[in-house]
């Protein structure tokens, strides 16, 4: 009999024969990664902090004892990124008001927001409203208002809030009522700085607190002083103007006329020091070589959000361990098996053809550090890559629904996949585009093929409730099933796919929107109008770079390019990928916006006409 090669899935199903001995997935082996993972021990596995450096060792240890090859002579690769901040010890406020000077104590009376730009200032101090320029709704805290060269003193959140009859949507908070869009709307004004005070008209049960400091979602650097003070300090600043601090949030509420004044005589001084935490982080890389030079790339990230913080969905609970036990130990734990499986495999078996990399990333839910950090510094020729696969939170199946991103990125890369699944008893549901925020997007935009395995957001996603006895690790077996079945198409297969760039998808619920870390990876994507470009979100000191620019987008007609830094928007300094989604987002359908981007030396002003999503 002629031996022909076969791709076995284990767990008693195979495409072939499968032999006695043929190495196979086991639920309780995945499980026990992910309850090492997921451990109190591990501390959510933040980057930058130790545990996540005792993930990266037991990964290597795992990829080393599998036989894996070290890849440019090491299972880490390092690189180094700004992970938090900290408050230093140079943070003051004073304020003057009719000759009287107070001193306020910092974490006590104010404490600076985890994105404000540090600095020493002063000045008069203009209260604002909620802050908020919202055309949409015909409302402008700023109209009429001349801010430059002051203090803002603004409220949290927005008017009107939960009440259903606003046009503030009414049963949910609009992006308008983020500290950070109060912060750019201050900047793009003139403003010297932003202090916030909290609303009590909305809260009225609601303690007069600080906001606990790295809690706020936000850029690295908003450019502008940002501080909350408590009530009441900010209370004898309106009486001694004449104003009643709660009379005059009723009436914005009542009738969202804004009340915008300076406020006579008062002064305000303040330092500002927010240090910046830079941390260097690994990705952890081993190699099984094939026949040739081409090799696919099995890859998960092994970060999470540690004690919570900025991306927590329960933000009280910060200083909690959020365990990250289906984001993302489930992918994790699927990299190591798959790497335990193929090594196995070809211990016994013919040579692969083409090798695999099995990679773990660190900096994901920073904004996919890890996996741009490897894509802009390859140690394998990336031209060599035939497909990456990214598994990302596949551990709580629900009645065996798998979604598969990416399938329209590669021109074999459906047909392989239908031709598994119906073996396998999986129900998926497929998105042709190679965007979302998760690994792949790093890929994509170097145009290698991708595919991701993604098994459902859920209500412990971001929480301390994600933990490891949730995980439905049988099912997650069948999709390492799928996902070997398809790595052994591709590594067997003579041509492999071609890379094809999608037109992607304006819908906000295709697989390809889905959010793991909770930040846009398509920045022009969603609601709103359309502009089509692609972040690297390791962004250059100052703008937008563009990883990519998806075809037929306003983008791409206006003549804007993969590695632009866009640096203006419609007459707004552009300083990062915040800065850029706030100035879209005052924009419309059909407006055309002057953009200047940094194209190599060279500074490039075109004009791009917003379209619709569809």
């Amino acid at each position: 009999m002629i031996m022909r090669r076969e791709i076995v899935l284990g767990v008693g199903l195979a495409i072939g024969a499968v032999a006695a001995d043929a190495p196979s997935f086991d639920a309780t082996r995945y499980l026990s990664h992910i309850k090492y993972l997921a451990s109190p021990e591990l501390k959510g596995r933040a980057s930058g902090s130790p545990e996540l450096e005792k993930a990266a060792k037991y990964i290597a240890d795992a990829f080393k004892a599998d036989g894996l090859q070290p890849v440019g002579g090491s299972y880490l690769e390092p690189f180094e990124v700004t992970t938090s901040s900290k408050l230093g010890k140079g943070n003051s406020l004073e304020s003057t008001v009719g000759g009287d000077l107070e001193t306020l104590q910092a974490n006590k009376d104010f404490v600076p927001y985890n994105f404000s730009a540090s600095g020493k200032a002063s000045g008069g101090v203009v209260f604002a409203g909620y802050g908020i320029t919202a055309p949409e709704y015909s409302y402008d805290d700023y109209a009429g208002l001349d801010v430059k060269g002051k203090f803002v003193l603004v409220l949290a959140h927005e008017p009107q809030e939960f009440d259903e009859k606003s046009v503030f949507q009414g049963k949910a908070y609009t992006d308008h009522s983020q500290a950070y869009s109060k912060a750019f709307n201050a900047r793009v004004h003139g403003a010297k700085g932003v202090i916030l005070v909290f609303d009590r008209v909305n809260h009225k049960d609601a303690a007069d607190e600080l906001e606990v400091f790295g809690g706020t979602n936000g850029p690295a650097d908003a450019a502008i002083p940002f501080v909350q003070v408590k009530e009441a300090v900010v209370a004898p600043w309106m009486k001694a103007a004449g104003k009643d601090l709660a009379a005059t949030e009723e009436a914005i509420n009542g009738d969202l006329k804004p009340r915008s004044f300076a406020i006579p005589g008062l002064e305000v001084r303040e330092s500002v020091d927010v240090e910046r935490v830079a941390k260097t982080v690994h990705n952890v890389l081993g190699y099984l070589p094939g026949e040739t030079s081409e090799y696919i790339i099995l890859g998960a990230h092994y970060d999470h959000l540690g004690l919570g913080g900025a991306f927590s969905m329960a933000p009280k609970l910060t200083g909690t361990i959020h365990p990250g036990a289906d984001d993302n130990a489930s992918g994790t734990a699927g990299v190591l098996e798959l790497a335990r499986y193929f090594s196995a495999k070809a211990k016994t078996g013919p040579k692969l053809k083409r090798g695999i990399l099995f990679m773990t990333f660190a900096g994901e839910e920073l904004g996919l550090l890890g996996s741009g950090y490897y894509a802009n510094h390859p140690i394998l020729k990336l031209d060599q890559a035939v497909a990456m696969l990214n598994m990302d939170m596949i551990g709580r199946l629900r009645d065996d629904k798998l979604y598969v991103g990416g399938v329209a990125t590669g021109t074999t890369l459906k047909a392989d996949l239908e031709d598994l699944v119906g073996k396998i008893g999986l129900k998926v549901d497929y998105s042709d585009s190679g965007y979302g925020s998760s690994d792949h997007t790093s890929f994509t935009a170097k145009q290698v093929p991708v595919l991701f395995f993604f098994s459902g957001l859920h209500g412990d996603y971001h929480k301390p409730s994600d933990t490891w006895e949730k995980i439905d690790a049988p099912a997650a077996v069948k999709v390492l099933q799928l996902v070997a079945g398809m790595v052994g198409k591709l590594e067997d297969e003579k041509d492999r796919p071609v890379f094809v760039k999608v037109k992607e998808e304006m819908n906000p619920h295709a697989v390809s929107s889905v959010s793991p870390s909770g930040s846009s990876s398509n920045s022009g994507g969603g609601y709103g109008p359309y502009f089509g470009s692609v972040p690297d979100f390791a962004e250059p000191p100052t703008g937008v770079r563009f990883a990519d620019v998806h075809p037929d987008s306003p983008a791409a007609v206006a003549g804007l390019k993969a590695g632009d830094i866009m640096v203006g928007f419609g007459g707004v300094e552009i300083k990062n990928l915040y800065d850029f989604t706030y100035a879209l987002r005052a924009h419309k359908v059909g407006d055309e916006v002057a953009v200047q981007v940094l194209r190599g030396a060279e500074k490039v002003s075109v004009n791009v006409k917003l379209t619709e999503r569809k």
